[in-house]
């Protein structure tokens, strides 16, 4: 991204959601509210994980670094719009703007492939349990992890970088600087940008979500042939991560495929669908994501139970 020559844009205005003091006031609560929850949740499963051997297992180390993800998503958004909320001007200069973008897409596109290697792990724990401890030894984990991220930064920053735009005008219609926002901002016809977006959240979204499927596919067929005594236990560890799964997927492709993208730049429509989409996964997702976790989770709770006594005698 880059100011346009002639008007030396070097600012971003981000509109926001509202300009009622009295609405901004109860937004900053709402808001700050999420972040606290946000905060504390991932960072107690963060530490859970790490300090107890129990929960020393590829399924809660691929769990440890989705809450890391939804930190840096929840850290990146919502400490710069809650200052906005009690704020006349909303400004963010072009570089930050641009750092904003770029660490969001890569967290994007590492959430997106994160959920298919946890979805791989209860695929091989359920269908293929004798294989598991050679398929899912920590080698293997930590070179799963080194791909996605690897695969990320070239599938996600890396397009973002090497296609930089000039910009026209400097007033987007969101809490932050995203993507297909400030997109709208080109002095270009971005007929081809947007076709560029396409092609690789087909990619990111897309191909991720077909092997999800497919791992449940599998998982659910092998269950169904469980005696019902271990078919609850098999289907609790799985369906903390559907929801997640739905969760993120579903406001992600109503982002990038729904109806918004099917209106022109100028449309205040399209703008305001994409703001509430990434309020859903940038914001709620991350706050969500631990309690979907630590509900569903009999390991999590006990251990969570145990470190709440701990640390309140």
């Amino acid at each position: 991204m880059k100011p346009n020559n002639e008007s030396l844009i070097t600012e971003v205005i981000l509109l926001g959601f509202s300009k009622d003091p009295k609405i901004n006031g109860a937004l900053f609560v709402l808001f700050f509210a999420i972040y606290v929850v946000t905060f504390s949740g991932n960072s107690l499963i963060i530490i859970l994980i790490i300090t107890n051997a129990q929960l020393h297992k590829p399924m809660y180390f691929f769990l440890c670094v989705l809450s890391i993800l939804d930190l840096c998503y929840s850290t990146t958004a919502l400490p710069k719009l809650l200052a906005d909320l009690f704020s006349t001007e909303r400004i963010i200069s072009v570089v930050s703007c641009a750092l904003q973008i770029y660490v969001i897409l890569l967290v994007e596109g590492i959430e997106c492939q994160l959920l298919a290697v946890m979805a791989y792990d209860r695929y091989v724990a359920i269908c293929h349990p004798l294989h598991y401890p050679i398929l899912m030894r920590w080698g293997n984990c930590y070179k799963l992890m080194a791909l996605v991220f690897i695969l990320s930064f070239m599938l996600c920053t890396v397009p973002s970088i090497m296609s930089p735009i000039t910009l026209c005008s400097n007033q987007i219609n969101h809490f932050m600087c995203e993507m297909l926002a400030v997109l709208k901002l080109s002095c270009e016809d971005i007929s081809t940008s947007e076709l560029q977006i396409f092609s690789f959240s087909f990619i990111t979204l897309l191909l991720p979500l077909v092997l999800i499927l497919l791992s449940y596919g599998f998982i659910i067929s092998s269950v169904i042939k469980i005696q019902s005594a271990g078919r609850s236990k098999a289907f609790s560890t799985c369906t903390s991560h559907l929801g997640v799964v739905a969760l993120y997927f579903g406001t992600a492709m109503l982002m990038y495929f729904g109806p918004a993208s099917m209106y022109s730049s100028a449309s205040m429509y399209s703008s305001d669908q994409e703001k509430y989409s990434s309020l859903f996964y940038v914001i709620i997702s991350p706050m969500l994501n631990p309690l979907i976790y630590s509900l569903n989770n009999r390991e999590v709770k006990d251990t969570m139970k145990k470190f709440l006594v701990k640390i309140t005698h």
